[in-house]
């Protein structure tokens, strides 16, 4: 096996739990390894640290993936998922939820979201992806799924050396899946959709913001497959009007709507940006908006057009919002942090001579684990606020 020695003075943060080591971080590698391949690292005083993936073509020279020296096999991941599905305590008795978090659950770049009898896995690390074999043996033993879909669309599989790919790697199954959500029928668009079909990692805050929306005309702008929008409805909203660029998420979101018998809701495909636009112009005016965009920023040398993006879209919703009214607003741009996302808020509300008062103030389930070891694993900002005029 290959080996890896670390520079002298390095940062602690890879001896205080992070698992990635940059390029810049290696003093030597003995014994070239091949991209994916498993190597042992050793600090400068050739002191055993850990095992992890290699890859030459990543910035992350090396993804740690145990720091004791043991066989990285079937058996091994079969230990891990079990540790990660003791992690998710009572979610493990709902039809869909996130049984590995990657770097958080220890397994970097796997992810695996279970849907009903069928599991999707997203793989965004090499060393993972030749692995596979093994994973889905280790799977197979422990949930005995009816199919695996393995989709893999990352915009950064290419720094990995990776090809896309979306099949099913084990039995097989529909490409839009039903599962059960607190008495809710829902589906997760597996081949086409965001993510792994579904935003798992918004339902707890869907379900809050429901509490919110008793007798109130509503606005979901990103509404993808209608979470939030579904949630609303439940809660008593008296109109949901759902804003989404896909034609096929919306369609998706009306067979989710009709099937859990509601009829009060409007489908608008176009553009979030523009639509804001027009309604500003319109004079229109809600209760209630939720936005919910993608990532506008993927690494932090794109902050800076993120966070203008994020102040555009807020501050037409607080303009759009009746006097008080209640705005949810969200983002889950990893290079985003908490802290730069509230200055966005106040700035937009102090543009806009609003009072913003924090109603809630939420982030990731307990299936999308954050690690305060790794701080990447913290991506999801989620606030409700209550949105009134200064003057």
């Amino acid at each position: 096996m290959a080996v890896i020695t670390l520079k002298q003075k390095l940062k602690s943060r890879i001896f205080n739990g992070h698992p990635w080591i940059y390029s810049n971080e290696v003093d030597s590698v003995i014994e070239e390894p091949k991209d994916g391949e498993i190597v042992t690292v050793l600090n400068s005083s050739r002191q055993f640290v850990g095992k992890g993936f290699y890859n030459s073509k990543s910035q992350i020279r090396v993804r740690l993936i145990t720091r004791k020296n043991e066989t990285i096999d079937a058996a091994f991941f079969e230990i891990r998922l079990k540790e990660a599905l003791k992690r998710r305590f009572n979610y493990t008795k709902r039809q869909a939820y996130r049984i590995s978090h990657a770097e958080a659950d220890g397994l970097p770049g796997l992810v695996i979201d279970k849907y009903g009898d069928y599991l999707v896995f997203q793989i965004n690390s090499l060393g993972m992806y030749k692995n596979l074999p093994i994973i889905i043996d280790a799977t197979t033993k422990l949930l005995n799924p009816k199919g695996i879909f393995l989709k893999n669309d990352s915009p950064s599989l290419e720094k990995e050396g990776m090809d896309k790919i979306k099949e099913w790697v084990y039995g097989n199954g529909p490409e839009i899946i039903e599962f059960q959500m607190d008495g809710l029928k829902m589906y997760a668009d597996i081949s086409q959709g965001q993510k792994t079909g579904f935003f798992l990692d918004q339902i707890e805050n869907s379900k809050m913001l429901s509490s919110f929306s008793y007798k109130k005309r509503c606005l979901d702008v990103f509404s993808y497959t209608g979470n939030f929008a579904l949630q609303m409805l439940k809660g008593g909203a008296l109109q949901v009007d759902l804003v989404d660029i896909s034609k096929r998420a919306l369609e998706i979101s009306e067979k989710i709507l009709r099937e859990n018998k509601f009829g009060n809701f409007f489908l608008i495909e176009s553009n979030a940006f523009d639509f804001l636009k027009k309604l500003e112009r319109g004079g229109e005016k809600y209760d209630l908006i939720s936005l919910d965009p993608p990532p506008f920023a993927r690494s932090r040398s794109r902050i800076s057009n993120a966070l203008k993006g994020y102040k555009e879209i807020n501050l037409r919703a607080m303009n759009l919002l009746k006097n008080p009214g209640i705005l949810a607003t969200s983002s889950c741009s990893q290079s985003v942090t908490r802290d730069e996302f509230e200055k966005v808020l106040y700035s937009a509300a102090a543009d806009t001579r609003k009072r913003l008062t924090i109603l809630h103030r939420g982030g990731q389930p307990v299936d999308h684990p954050v690690v305060m070891n790794i701080l990447e694993s913290d991506y999801l900002k989620f606030y409700i606020l209550l949105v009134e005029d200064l003057d």
